[in-house]
């Protein structure tokens, strides 16, 4: 059982909730102890607690006697590990163990969690703090203080001279391309490897998306084959930075030069990712960020566009607020649509961007950690990590190759689900969806996509559980998922 600072994790009855929230934050275990001046437990706080306070209406300086708590149950420091074993249940994860004087001198709780997801949000109390100041002055909707802010800071983060916020990278991608007149008639080169929007974008403006297959050293488009596929028709490339590293830009970006074509990086899932040292967003003509619930950071859904082209800007900035004009109020010239973001996710998204590197650099050590389990078992391949890159792992992705490991993804998958371990297999190619079935091959995209599982890396996943995750891997190839024991030692 881990050693618990149970100082850390204790505040007095007329503490704030702000100063509960801090006090939760210091710990792993989402509480906090309420104590009087000689330490005697009164309660226990938890952050179901503080978010329901707050929800009700309560604010970050209210002191904790506006939340309602339940008397902790508690062992004593007589009773056996067999009888505090037997108090815990579905509901009762966490018991302090106290002294004669209510002191508490131990705490048992269950160290696993029962479901591990994928990635979630690293929230804290700015982001509650930013929503409440939107909340409190009325500025809920598309015109507000943070919009601009948020925008600023992600112009100045990545490095270009304009953003302009956006209600999804989707719309981001569709903007991108209507500023530069896409549309019927016209041919945009994407990687068929990635998420369904980037195709949909471009049928969005009526334009054919044209797919390409992946470098498999990289698992992004394959520079080599974009000259080939190169037609009259073609307007333009999308390279995406697929589970956050970077595409080789350098090869596309000559190719675009040399045939007049408009290059706009996918980075949704690459935010804070380098490329020869250059931030991404910072590669081409035009760049899109994500802020979906599982991106590096989030606005809950939300994306953003930047450039260093200011007509650009200013065409992406007139088409998502319904066409209207700039100098004239309720006053179309042309068909736009509404894709802003509120002032309540911009808020969010300048909270999220003062912990950005905080999270980068825990994304980082997930996958060291990862490597350090995973490398060298037989069939599995690691993220790419090029020389010439800093790679994000948005999502920690490998592959498997059931041929060499015996062990197959549709079949690893539920067995870590049983065990509470959610993962996500790699996007199937878009080449191959019912709505673009293309009758194509592209055997790289094809392999990657059937070897191909994420694994949980969410900047709060605890390195135990990723050695128990790696575990279970391990056993699954070891095993070649056919043993009724699978998973027992989790």
């Amino acid at each position: 059982m881990k050693k618990i600072e149970i100082n850390k994790l204790s505040i007095m009855p007329d503490s704030t909730i702000r100063q509960a929230m801090q006090a939760i934050g210091k710990g792993e275990l989402g509480v906090a102890f309420v104590v009087d001046e000689t330490g005697a437990l009164k309660s226990l706080l938890t952050d179901g607690d503080v978010r329901r306070a707050l929800l009700a209406g309560f604010g970050l300086q209210s002191t904790i006697t506006v939340i309602e708590t339940n008397k902790p149950i508690v062992a004593k420091s007589d009773n056996s590990a067999a009888e505090i074993s037997g108090i815990f249940n579905d509901k009762i994860r966490i018991i302090p163990v106290i002294d004669d004087a209510n002191k508490i001198i131990d705490v048992h709780f269950r160290d696993k969690r029962t479901h591990i997801a994928v990635t979630n949000p690293l929230f804290d109390e700015e982001e509650i703090e930013l929503l409440n100041e939107c909340i409190v002055s009325g500025w809920v909707s598309s015109a507000g203080p943070f919009v601009t802010k948020f925008e600023d800071m992600m112009a100045e983060y990545c490095g270009t001279k304009y953003a302009v916020s956006c209600s999804s990278a989707t719309s981001g991608l569709h903007l991108a391309l209507l500023a530069k007149n896409i549309g019927p008639g016209d041919e945009v080169i994407v990687p068929s490897l990635t998420f369904i929007a980037t195709a949909n974008a471009v049928s969005y403006t009526g334009a054919t998306p044209v797919f390409i297959d992946s470098d498999i050293s990289t698992w992004n488009i394959d520079p080599s084959l974009i000259a080939d596929a190169i037609t009259p028709k073609t307007k333009a490339i999308i390279p995406v930075h697929l589970y956050g590293h970077p595409a080789d830009m350098d090869p596309i970006n000559d190719i675009a030069k040399k045939h007049n074509l408009y290059v706009i990086e996918d980075a949704a899932e690459a935010q804070g990712a380098k490329y020869k040292n250059k931030m991404v967003g910072s590669l081409a003509d035009v760049a899109v960020f994500s802020f979906f619930g599982n991106k590096i950071i989030t606005t809950g859904e939300g994306g953003m566009i930047v450039t260093d082209d200011a007509d650009i800007a200013d065409k992406c900035r007139i088409l998502r607020d319904h066409g209207m004009s700039k100098d004239r109020r309720y006053w179309h010239e042309v068909i736009g649509y509404n894709y802003r973001m509120t002032n309540m996710q911009a808020a969010l998204g300048v909270a999220q961007m003062s912990k950005i590197n905080k999270i980068l650099l825990r994304k980082k050590e997930i996958a060291e950690e990862y490597k350090s389990h995973l490398e060298g078992l037989p069939g599995v391949t690691l993220p790419a990590n090029m020389e010439w890159v800093e790679n994000v792992y948005w999502l920690y992705t490998i592959l498997i190759d059931s041929s060499i490991s015996g062990c197959e993804i549709d079949k690893l998958m539920p067995e870590l689900k049983r065990q509470g371990i959610d993962s996500r297999p790699v996007f199937p190619p878009v080449h191959k969806q019912p709505v673009y079935d293309t009758g194509l091959t592209l055997p790289l995209s094809e392999k990657i996509s059937l070897y191909g599982i994420s694994l949980p890396s969410a900047p709060d996943i605890r390195n135990e559980e990723i050695a128990n995750i790696c575990m279970l891997i391990k056993e699954g190839i070891e095993t070649k998922i056919t043993k009724s024991n699978f998973g027992s030692g989790f």
